[in-house]
Protein backbone atom coordinates (compact mmCIF):
# COMPACT_ATOMS: atom_id res chain seq x y z
CA UNK A 1 0.00 0.00 0.00
CA UNK A 2 2.81 2.38 0.91
CA UNK A 3 4.54 1.60 -2.38
CA UNK A 4 1.38 2.38 -4.36
CA UNK A 5 0.84 5.61 -2.45
CA UNK A 6 4.43 6.64 -3.05
CA UNK A 7 4.14 5.84 -6.76
CA UNK A 8 0.94 7.89 -7.01
CA UNK A 9 2.58 10.80 -5.22
CA UNK A 10 5.52 10.70 -7.63
CA UNK A 11 3.21 10.64 -10.67
CA UNK A 12 1.25 13.60 -9.32
CA UNK A 13 4.41 15.55 -8.56
CA UNK A 14 5.72 14.97 -12.06
CA UNK A 15 2.42 15.90 -13.71
CA UNK A 16 1.83 19.16 -11.83
CA UNK A 17 4.39 21.25 -13.82
CA UNK A 18 2.87 20.03 -17.10
CA UNK A 19 -0.63 20.89 -15.93
CA UNK A 20 0.51 24.35 -14.87
CA UNK A 21 2.17 24.90 -18.25
CA UNK A 22 -0.98 23.79 -20.08
CA UNK A 23 -3.07 26.22 -18.03
CA UNK A 24 -0.65 29.04 -18.81
CA UNK A 25 -0.85 28.34 -22.55
CA UNK A 26 -4.64 28.18 -22.44
CA UNK A 27 -4.70 31.52 -20.63
CA UNK A 28 -2.41 33.10 -23.22
CA UNK A 29 -4.67 31.92 -26.04
CA UNK A 30 -7.82 33.01 -24.20
CA UNK A 31 -6.45 36.50 -23.57
CA UNK A 32 -5.35 36.77 -27.20
CA UNK A 33 -8.85 35.78 -28.32
CA UNK A 34 -10.40 38.46 -26.11
CA UNK A 35 -8.06 41.08 -27.58
CA UNK A 36 -8.93 40.05 -31.13
CA UNK A 37 -12.66 40.17 -30.37
CA UNK A 38 -12.23 43.77 -29.25
CA UNK A 39 -10.71 44.90 -32.54
CA UNK A 40 -12.24 42.66 -35.24
CA UNK A 41 -15.63 43.70 -36.57
CA UNK A 42 -15.82 46.87 -34.48
CA UNK A 43 -16.78 50.22 -36.02
CA UNK A 44 -13.47 51.83 -35.14
CA UNK A 45 -11.43 48.65 -35.27
CA UNK A 46 -9.44 47.02 -38.04
CA UNK A 47 -11.10 47.73 -41.41
CA UNK A 48 -12.63 44.57 -42.87
CA UNK A 49 -10.80 45.24 -46.12
CA UNK A 50 -7.43 45.29 -44.36
CA UNK A 51 -8.09 42.06 -42.45
CA UNK A 52 -9.12 40.37 -45.71
CA UNK A 53 -5.82 41.37 -47.30
CA UNK A 54 -3.71 40.07 -44.40
CA UNK A 55 -2.03 36.66 -44.47
CA UNK A 56 -1.05 36.39 -40.77
CA UNK A 57 -2.21 37.87 -37.48
CA UNK A 58 -0.07 38.26 -34.35
CA UNK A 59 -1.69 39.07 -31.00
CA UNK A 60 0.19 40.09 -27.85
CA UNK A 61 -2.08 40.71 -24.84
CA UNK A 62 -1.09 42.62 -21.71
CA UNK A 63 2.42 43.66 -22.75
CA UNK A 64 4.21 45.31 -19.82
CA UNK A 65 7.53 46.93 -18.99
CA UNK A 66 10.10 44.46 -17.72
CA UNK A 67 10.83 46.49 -14.59
CA UNK A 68 10.79 49.92 -13.02
CA UNK A 69 13.13 52.27 -14.79
CA UNK A 70 13.87 49.76 -17.57
CA UNK A 71 12.89 51.02 -21.00
CA UNK A 72 11.97 47.61 -22.38
CA UNK A 73 8.55 46.00 -22.71
CA UNK A 74 8.13 42.29 -23.20
CA UNK A 75 5.09 40.20 -23.96
CA UNK A 76 3.96 36.76 -25.02
CA UNK A 77 1.30 36.01 -27.58
CA UNK A 78 0.61 34.02 -30.70
CA UNK A 79 0.56 33.94 -34.47
CA UNK A 80 -1.88 32.36 -36.89
CA UNK A 81 -1.70 32.47 -40.70
CA UNK A 82 -3.86 31.52 -43.63
CA UNK A 83 -3.03 28.01 -44.78
CA UNK A 84 -2.10 26.78 -48.25
CA UNK A 85 0.81 27.46 -50.58
CA UNK A 86 -0.64 30.86 -51.51
CA UNK A 87 -1.71 31.60 -47.93
CA UNK A 88 -5.34 32.03 -48.95
CA UNK A 89 -7.00 29.19 -47.03
CA UNK A 90 -8.44 28.84 -43.54
CA UNK A 91 -6.56 30.10 -40.51
CA UNK A 92 -3.93 27.80 -39.00
CA UNK A 93 -3.47 26.44 -35.52
CA UNK A 94 -1.76 29.07 -33.33
CA UNK A 95 2.01 29.23 -32.91
CA UNK A 96 3.39 30.87 -29.77
CA UNK A 97 5.50 34.04 -30.07
CA UNK A 98 7.22 36.61 -27.87
CA UNK A 99 7.46 40.37 -28.41
CA UNK A 100 10.29 42.69 -27.39
CA UNK A 101 9.46 46.37 -27.94
CA UNK A 102 12.92 47.63 -27.03
CA UNK A 103 13.08 51.25 -25.92
CA UNK A 104 9.46 51.81 -26.93
CA UNK A 105 8.54 50.63 -23.44
CA UNK A 106 9.40 54.08 -22.06
CA UNK A 107 6.61 55.59 -24.13
CA UNK A 108 4.08 52.96 -23.14
CA UNK A 109 4.30 53.71 -19.43
CA UNK A 110 3.60 51.32 -16.58
CA UNK A 111 0.20 49.99 -17.68
CA UNK A 112 -0.23 46.95 -19.88
CA UNK A 113 -0.90 47.35 -23.59
CA UNK A 114 -2.49 44.98 -26.09
CA UNK A 115 -0.99 44.69 -29.56
CA UNK A 116 -2.37 43.26 -32.80
CA UNK A 117 -0.17 43.02 -35.90
CA UNK A 118 -1.37 42.15 -39.40
CA UNK A 119 1.16 40.66 -41.82
CA UNK A 120 0.16 41.81 -45.29
CA UNK A 121 2.29 39.72 -47.68
CA UNK A 122 3.97 36.34 -47.97
CA UNK A 123 7.51 37.73 -47.87
CA UNK A 124 6.97 39.19 -44.40
CA UNK A 125 5.07 36.06 -43.38
CA UNK A 126 8.02 33.89 -44.41
CA UNK A 127 10.30 36.00 -42.23
CA UNK A 128 7.95 35.71 -39.28
CA UNK A 129 7.66 31.94 -39.73
CA UNK A 130 11.45 31.64 -39.80
CA UNK A 131 11.33 32.30 -36.06
CA UNK A 132 12.60 35.86 -35.87
CA UNK A 133 11.27 39.13 -37.26
CA UNK A 134 12.53 42.65 -36.56
CA UNK A 135 10.36 45.54 -37.66
CA UNK A 136 12.11 48.08 -39.81
CA UNK A 137 14.97 45.84 -40.93
CA UNK A 138 13.17 42.60 -41.84
CA UNK A 139 9.81 44.13 -42.74
CA UNK A 140 8.33 47.60 -43.02
CA UNK A 141 5.68 48.44 -40.43
CA UNK A 142 3.17 51.27 -40.18
CA UNK A 143 0.45 52.21 -37.74
CA UNK A 144 -2.62 50.44 -39.06
CA UNK A 145 -5.63 52.26 -40.49
CA UNK A 146 -8.89 52.06 -38.56
CA UNK A 147 -12.57 52.55 -39.29
CA UNK A 148 -14.64 51.55 -42.29
CA UNK A 149 -12.63 53.13 -45.07
CA UNK A 150 -10.85 51.90 -48.14
CA UNK A 151 -7.08 51.78 -47.84
CA UNK A 152 -4.12 50.99 -50.05
CA UNK A 153 -1.63 48.62 -48.44
CA UNK A 154 1.59 50.57 -47.96
CA UNK A 155 3.50 48.38 -45.48
CA UNK A 156 4.48 44.76 -44.89
CA UNK A 157 2.90 44.87 -41.43
CA UNK A 158 0.19 47.00 -39.83
CA UNK A 159 0.29 47.48 -36.06
CA UNK A 160 -2.48 48.33 -33.60
CA UNK A 161 -2.49 48.89 -29.86
CA UNK A 162 -4.91 49.39 -26.98
CA UNK A 163 -4.17 50.53 -23.43
CA UNK A 164 -6.40 50.24 -20.35
CA UNK A 165 -9.38 48.65 -22.11
CA UNK A 166 -9.65 51.68 -24.40
CA UNK A 167 -10.17 51.86 -28.14
CA UNK A 168 -7.76 50.21 -30.54
CA UNK A 169 -5.78 52.53 -32.79
CA UNK A 170 -2.90 52.29 -35.20
CA UNK A 171 0.39 52.45 -33.33
CA UNK A 172 4.05 52.52 -34.26
CA UNK A 173 6.15 49.73 -32.80
CA UNK A 174 9.46 51.19 -33.93
CA UNK A 175 12.09 48.46 -34.21
CA UNK A 176 10.28 45.90 -32.07
CA UNK A 177 11.22 42.27 -32.62
CA UNK A 178 9.22 39.04 -32.50
CA UNK A 179 10.53 35.54 -31.95
CA UNK A 180 9.01 32.08 -32.00
CA UNK A 181 8.41 30.67 -28.51
CA UNK A 182 9.20 27.01 -29.12
CA UNK A 183 9.17 26.08 -25.44
CA UNK A 184 5.58 27.30 -25.29
CA UNK A 185 4.76 25.41 -28.49
CA UNK A 186 6.05 22.22 -26.89
CA UNK A 187 3.95 22.82 -23.78
CA UNK A 188 0.86 23.46 -25.90
CA UNK A 189 1.20 20.61 -28.40
CA UNK A 190 3.13 18.05 -26.38
CA UNK A 191 5.99 17.83 -28.87
CA UNK A 192 8.75 19.99 -30.32
CA UNK A 193 7.32 22.01 -33.22
CA UNK A 194 8.16 25.42 -34.61
CA UNK A 195 5.97 27.98 -36.35
CA UNK A 196 6.61 26.60 -39.84
CA UNK A 197 5.69 23.08 -38.78
CA UNK A 198 2.52 24.36 -37.12
CA UNK A 199 1.37 26.79 -39.82
CA UNK A 200 2.79 25.51 -43.10
CA UNK A 201 3.19 21.79 -42.50
CA UNK A 202 0.03 21.32 -40.45
CA UNK A 203 1.75 18.91 -38.06
CA UNK A 204 -0.68 19.77 -35.24
CA UNK A 205 -4.39 20.39 -34.85
CA UNK A 206 -5.86 23.44 -33.18
CA UNK A 207 -6.20 22.78 -29.43
CA UNK A 208 -9.59 23.25 -27.77
CA UNK A 209 -8.43 26.52 -26.21
CA UNK A 210 -7.54 27.89 -29.66
CA UNK A 211 -10.75 26.96 -31.46
CA UNK A 212 -12.66 30.16 -30.51
CA UNK A 213 -9.77 32.25 -31.86
CA UNK A 214 -9.66 30.44 -35.20
CA UNK A 215 -13.47 30.40 -35.46
CA UNK A 216 -13.48 34.17 -34.95
CA UNK A 217 -11.02 34.73 -37.79
CA UNK A 218 -12.67 32.18 -40.09
CA UNK A 219 -15.96 34.01 -39.57
CA UNK A 220 -14.60 37.56 -39.84
CA UNK A 221 -12.28 36.90 -42.79
CA UNK A 222 -12.78 33.46 -44.38
CA UNK A 223 -11.01 34.39 -47.62
CA UNK A 224 -7.91 36.31 -48.61
CA UNK A 225 -8.88 39.11 -50.99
Amino acid sequence: MKTKSLSLAIVLALSLPALAADKKMDQRISESTDVLKAVVGQTNGIPHEVLNKSVCVLVFPRVKKVGIGIGVSYGRGLLTCRTGTTMSGKWSAPAMYSLDTGSLGVQLGGSSTDFVLLVMNQQAANKALSGKLKLGSDASANAGPSGAKAVAVDADIYTYSRAKEGLFAGASLGSASMEGDNDANKSLYGKSVDATQIVRDGQVTTPASGQPLIALLDSASPKHM
